[in-house]
């Protein structure tokens, strides 16, 4: 947390700042775990002073805010990251301001909780070696053939290969058991023991769940942490069907109890009927997704 939706959300939220000129780059005063600030902040405001916001980005988890100059400030929210126009939800943890002029937005802000964000500023060529070439495609851009194509041979849980970024960008836990759940897969089954109709339903789900997450504007979860660009909580919490659910009726066939196990040191939610092993559960209903164009997101 944050994964797609939320870093999709972020992104939209300070598209307004496109257009302005970063008039300074300074690093607040804090007591708290140090961030991954590259270069240094001396360095990192002598390069960005000046230069004007010509686009703001997203690369799986990531948001990029793109410069004239050709570099691209590589902001990794992590766990707790909140990229920000408004006041952040505290002052003690704020990690980098930008300071703009000539447009809407007086600052651009990063902030975050436990330190486990990063901020890079990378030139071109950087960008393309250290991320792109790291990154699997895009979980809204990818097509259903090669996203079988690209796990189909894998041994390991399905669960557990959603969460590869190498593989698939974008895709973190919470949204891999929502998913799972909306495809009727058990997230115990391996890749290479999935059907064709179950490789389908799993890449349509992918769509489906991304974008109703990204119409709420992600999920603020218990911690509250997670907020839009505004400072604002996100609204799909409401409609998690198993993350976070355990000892719970399942909301779809009221008949099972969310189950929580580990896979690879990370929790997974699922419910035993709908996700049965033996296959498709008769409830799950057939995902529509024909009138999803990849263009309508942009990645």
């Amino acid at each position: 947390m944050p994964e797609l939706p939320e870093v999709e959300t972020m992104r939209r939220g300070v598209m307004p700042t496109v257009g302005s000129q970063i008039v300074k780059a300074e690093q607040p005063p804090c007591q708290r775990r140090p961030i991954l600030l590259e270069p240094c902040i001396a360095d990192l405001d002598r390069r960005v002073r000046g230069r004007t916001i010509e686009q703001i980005d997203r690369l799986g988890k990531r948001v990029l805010v793109v410069l004239d100059s050709g570099d691209a400030l590589v902001i990794e929210p992590r766990m707790t990251g909140l990229v920000l126009l408004a006041d952040p939800p505290g002052p003690e943890h704020l990690r980098l301001r930008l300071g703009l002029e000539g447009g809407s937005c007086r600052e651009l802000l990063f902030w975050d909780r436990r330190g486990l964000g990063t901020v890079r500023l990378l030139t071109g060529e950087q960008l393309k070696r250290n991320v792109l070439d790291r990154l699997g495609p895009d979980a809204l851009a990818i097509t259903a053939e090669q996203f079988r194509m690209r796990l189909r041979t894998s041994r390991r849980a399905i669960k557990v290969a959603l969460l590869d970024q190498s593989s698939l960008a974008g895709i973190g836990n919470l949204y891999a058991a929502e998913i799972l759940f909306r495809a009727g897969v058990d997230p115990r089954v391996r890749c290479d023991r999935l059907t064709g109709p179950q490789w389908s339903r799993i890449h349509a789900a992918i769509i489906e769940v991304l974008l109703e997450a990204i119409r709420h504007e992600g999920s603020t979860l218990s911690d509250g942490t997670y907020r839009n660009a505004l400072n604002q909580s996100g609204n799909y919490q409401n409609y998690h069907q198993v993350y976070d659910r355990q000892g719970q009726h399942c909301r779809r066939c009221s008949e099972g109890t969310v189950r929580r196990i580990v896979q690879a040191q990370r929790s997974t939610f699922f419910c035993p009927i709908c996700q049965r092993k033996s296959g498709r559960h008769p409830e799950v209903r057939e995902i529509q997704v024909s009138r999803f164009s990849p263009a309508a997101v942009h990645c």
